[in-house]
């Protein structure tokens, strides 16, 4: 089994260009299933073609039993249609054992945002004038203006700006390339940033880091923590949300262009979603707010 999950790994890194997030998500998975196939057949050997709808039943079951969210669990399910998916295609086994299983029913969860004023509180906290400082304020106007992912805004290289349109071109999921506009604050940030970003070159700098936009202290391409660090720290400074994450500013930027009349599919577009029913979630926000609107103004509410 491990063999084989090994293989699959390897196929959604190399042929299907998932993120490396993805790729840890599903790992991580199937080998809490492989733990608990060791269990349920009582043998560390045995054949994946012994696997069958009830083993999985059990195995989802026992998710739930450990306290395992419904989301959680789904997310498992999902792992293993894929994983089945790649053996039925290299014919190790017949059929998808997962396919028709049913998915936990769960509760949308509407994306957490800023409001407009602490998104302008955080863009003029003031700023040092270290090179970090630069970094630091060019990072988090960048993630509003564009409303890219993380991995996409540490994999950027320099030639990825064009200054002569005010666009950036951003690598995202699967491999799939899209331009974006850069706002004019955004635009200034970077400029700022990048007139003292050879500050951050060392020995440290391998070729591949050395075009990288955003570096490390160390002169290394930055890392996804350390982006994460940068964004907690300031969001703690004007909002007291439970979730920090550079994500948030990802939802920022949909929910402020939506809230302001933004078509749902240019917004789409943007995002670099496969399907509208993703973006779509950000206009259960803008109704949410219409409601709240509705309800304080109206005398018959």
């Amino acid at each position: 089994m491990i063999e084989y999950i090994q293989k699959y790994l390897k196929y959604i890194r190399t042929e299907k260009n998932y993120s490396p997030h993805t790729i840890s998500s599903y790992e991580d998975d199937l080998i809490s299933f492989n733990d608990f196939l060791s269990k349920h057949f009582s043998r560390s050997a045995y054949s994946v073609t012994e696997i069958d709808h009830l083993t999985l039943r059990l195995f989802l079951g026992d998710l739930l039993e450990k306290g395992k969210s419904k989301r959680t669990v789904a997310r498992n399910l999902a792992s293993l249609r894929s994983f089945f998916k790649y053996l039925v295609k290299h014919r190790v086994v017949k059929v998808n054992v997962a396919l028709n299983m049913v998915t936990p029913k769960l509760s949308k969860m509407l994306p957490v945002f800023l409001d407009e004023q602490s998104t302008a509180e955080i863009m003029h906290i003031p700023v040092d004038s270290t090179v970090g400082g630069l970094r630091d304020r060019a990072i988090l106007e960048l993630f509003y203006s564009t409303g890219i992912r993380l991995n996409e805004l540490i994999s950027l290289n320099i030639g990825d700006i064009d200054f002569w349109n005010n666009t950036v071109k951003v690598m995202g999921k699967g491999s799939k390339q899209r331009i974006i506009p850069i706002g004019k604050m955004a635009i200034g940030a970077l400029k700022r940033y990048l007139a003292v970003r050879g500050e951050l070159l060392s020995p440290n700098t391998h070729s591949g880091d050395k075009n990288a936009i955003f570096l490390s202290t160390r002169g290394k391409r930055l890392y996804p923590k350390g982006v994460y660090l940068i964004v907690k720290k300031n969001i703690e400074r004007v909002s007291e949300i439970e979730k920090k994450s550079p994500h948030i500013l990802r939802h920022t930027f949909a929910t402020h262009l939506l809230n302001r009349g933004a078509d749902l599919r240019a917004v789409k577009e943007l995002l670099g979603h496969e399907n509208l029913s993703t973006t779509q979630l950000y206009t259960h926000v803008t109704v949410d707010k219409l409601k709240r609107i509705y309800k304080q103004a109206h005398p018959k509410a």
